[in-house]
């Protein structure tokens, strides 16, 4: 079979497909968790896709299924010279639904080209091995920080063993939350759309008590369509530690820290954060609460100018 395959495809076209892939991925943000974001691509000799599909809700077909499935029958006898692109190693591992390892081989493709290796220990590079293990040409590698970025909450969870924490809120220009210690809003419409599609992508949103009682926050998503986290709040006998037990037990891979100052002190204090994003409006309170301290060991991922605020996003260095 590999034998009969072209394997002259240039690292250009191969990043294109896995482009694809990562495309068709990101369709499945509401549905797949806590499984994965996974694209899937087939391409037959010439260059011509014949099938492709992704991981639409947990439970279902996973992306390679559904794009097998979309194959054509007059396509079908074009697998053995294919190359399959897949953003997120192929599973090993009987779940709720079958290895599609095993599905791949079966199918015949000569090609299996892979983004990243998935870290669940019941695949990390079981799924490449059975592939390899069978005759079928396996690239590991390509586009993999973007696919490793995709899938940055599932990564945080499955190797550090707590959801990926994000850390927000809003402040002056002169770095307070609050003006003379009261509820001050200072987001524009646009960017309270901006913040309730952030908590769509999570699945737990957290304020400490003393915001819960004094704000009142809703903590909703009304301002965007999508589900809505799981409201948590700190204190009263609840740490941080309690809050990472339950995310860790109920599979809650993303944790949105909305406030207030000493909460995300807390978090910063102890390391616990991987992005830090911080709305500045054009105006100075001259007193009230003091925003939370950035920590030393950051840089900005990206900087978005918004109806005179600015969202800026940080990461560890």
């Amino acid at each position: 079979m590999s034998q009969m395959f072209d394997h002259n495809i240039s690292p250009a076209e191969d990043e294109k497909y896995m482009a694809r892939c990562l495309q068709l991925a990101r369709c499945g943000l509401y549905g797949a968790r806590p499984n994965p974001m996974v694209g899937a691509v087939i391409v037959a000799p010439g260059g011509r896709i014949i099938g492709e599909g992704y991981h639409i809700r947990c439970g279902s077909g996973h992306a390679e299924v559904n794009a097998f499935a979309s194959v054509r029958p007059e396509d079908e006898p074009l697998l053995p010279q294919s190359t399959v692109y897949v953003s997120l190693e192929p599973c090993a591992h009987y779940g709720k639904t079958p290895p599609c390892a095993d599905l791949i081989v079966k199918k015949g493709v000569a090609r299996v080209v892979v983004g990243c290796v998935d870290p669940f220990a019941k695949v990390h590079g079981l799924g490449i091995a059975r592939l390899r293990e069978a005759g079928i040409s396996v690239t590991v590698g390509v586009l993999e920080a973007e696919c490793r970025e995709l899938n940055r909450r599932f990564f945080t969870f499955q190797t550090e063993r707590r959801p990926y924490i994000i850390l927000k809120w809003a402040q002056s220009a002169d770095g307070f939350i609050d003006r003379d210690f009261s509820p001050t809003m200072v987001s524009t419409p646009l960017t309270q759309m901006l913040a309730h599609r952030l908590r769509t992508e999570c699945q737990a949103i957290l304020v400490g008590r003393v915001t819960a009682e004094r704000d009142r926050p809703r903590l909703d998503v009304r301002h965007w369509a999508g589900p809505a986290p799981r409201r948590m709040v700190l204190g009263g006998g609840r740490g941080i530690d309690d809050v990472l037990a339950e995310c860790r037990a109920d599979s809650l891979q993303s944790l949105l820290v909305e406030g207030g100052a000493a909460t995300h002190a807390a978090f910063i204090g102890r390391g616990l954060w991987n992005e830090i994003r911080v709305e500045t409006a054009p105006v100075a309170f001259g007193r009230g609460t003091r925003a939370a301290r950035l920590p030393q060991d950051i840089e900005v991922r990206s900087s978005l100018a918004v109806g005179g605020n600015t969202i800026v996003t940080y990461r560890r260095v």
